[in-house]
């Protein structure tokens, strides 16, 4: 396989720089469980990635929940206040941000998180995520569509200053839905599956990986590690 060199690179962060997707199963199953349900990978996987009363939806509807969207998403937000400020940052994440930042790669952040969401999954963590050069939320008023709309990314790479051609962008992604949006908008998509995800839903994109400390920057042109 052959890879196109790249001069920018765009990470999602739920599950691929942080160790949220967890904290999110924690909190559904807690709601799910009352009503006898189970909150399934099949349910899950479907929902990573998306906006939060989008993602919401289809769990009432997959599950049949006797409740709104509405409601399980301000239930799960409860929940999910404790829990978020204990999210950790994923493996080799740490090394490969510090390193693309000593090399002066221009690195950014494209999430379907919401910015209140995004301020308690950071907390710990202002000083990591002040290497990037900007962070596009779920909630911008110029992302119209969520993924696996290529919007986020689009707009992600056009913030670059000057602007990232889609081509010169590599992705990192976990989810099914980030990995189509990524290809949807011209970009070579790195994906970091969790181990539970059926094997069949990786399939598009450009590179498969355990986790980030499998990642060689160089197959893409970058800098490798010293």
């Amino acid at each position: 396989m052959t890879y196109k060199p790249v001069t920018h690179v765009i990470f999602d962060m739920d599950g691929l720089l942080l160790d949220t997707e967890k904290l999110y199963t924690v909190s559904f199953q807690q709601i799910c469980g009352r009503f006898g349900k189970t909150y399934t990978w099949e349910v899950k996987s479907s929902v990573m990635g998306k906006k939060a009363l989008d993602a919401s939806r289809i769990i009432r509807d997959s599950l049949g929940l006797p409740m709104s969207p509405e409601e399980l998403l301000e239930e799960s937000r409860k929940i999910q206040e404790c829990l978020f400020p204990t999210a950790a940052l994923m493996p080799g994440v740490e090394k490969l941000i510090t390193h693309l930042n000593k090399h002066n790669i221009p690195i950014a952040v494209a999430t379907s998180s919401a910015g209140l969401t995004f301020e308690m999954k950071t907390s710990r963590h202002k000083d990591f995520f002040s290497l990037f050069k900007h962070i596009v939320l779920g909630d911008d008023p110029d992302v119209k569509n969520g993924k696996p709309n290529p919007d986020s990314f689009q707009v992600c790479a056009s913030r670059f200053d000057p602007p990232a051609a889609p081509e010169k962008c590599l992705v990192f992604e976990d989810a099914p839905n980030g990995v189509k949006a990524g290809l949807a908008a011209g970009m070579q998509v790195v994906m970091i599956p969790d181990q539970n995800l059926d094997r069949s839903l990786t399939q598009e994109a450009t590179l498969v990986l355990d986790n980030m400390e499998h990642f060689r920057p160089e197959l893409f042109g970058l800098p490798a590690y010293s």
